[in-house]
């Protein structure tokens, strides 16, 4: 597997079925344990990663279903809002309101989903994740 394969796939986890967008997500979900301020770099250094591998493997395509490192950028930024040491429950709803965006689309996330190039690809998640990010903070702010 030739390196932007590899990294479009996060090392062949977008070949998995069904739903490799949610393996996509879920591969990261440990990565909370490392604290916010890792997640949002990891975030950004993979949102570069994937833009960078989706030029070289699909320039034009519209979010081809194998590319899964935007699933892990989008993920890694809602886990950025995941207090330190938090119990697992805060991880699942992370998870759950990523998703739940992720697939539902709604607002800016479904905007930028129907933008093409390798760009867009990546914003859609990001945006997702943000929003992700946003509901877990408002929680903390609350609780």
């Amino acid at each position: 597997m030739d390196a932007p394969r590899l990294v479009a796939t996060l090392g062949g986890i977008g070949l998995l079925r069904p739903a490799p967008g949610t393996w996509g997500s879920a591969v990261v979900l440990p990565l909370a344990w490392l604290g916010p301020l890792p997640c949002l770099m990891l975030a950004a250094a993979v949102a570069g990663l994937g833009v960078w591998a989706i030029r070289r493997l699909a320039p034009e395509a519209h979010d081809p279903g194998w590319v899964v490192v935007d699933e892990a950028a989008g993920m890694l930024l809602a886990l950025a809002a995941v207090p330190t040491g938090a119990p697992w429950p805060w991880m699942l709803a992370a998870f759950l309101l990523f998703r739940l965006f992720d697939i539902v689309k709604w607002g800016p996330v479904g905007w930028a989903d129907r933008r093409r190039g390798p760009t867009w690809v990546m914003l859609d998640d990001v945006i997702a994740g943000a929003m992700a990010a946003a509901v877990l903070l408002a929680a903390r702010g609350i609780g």
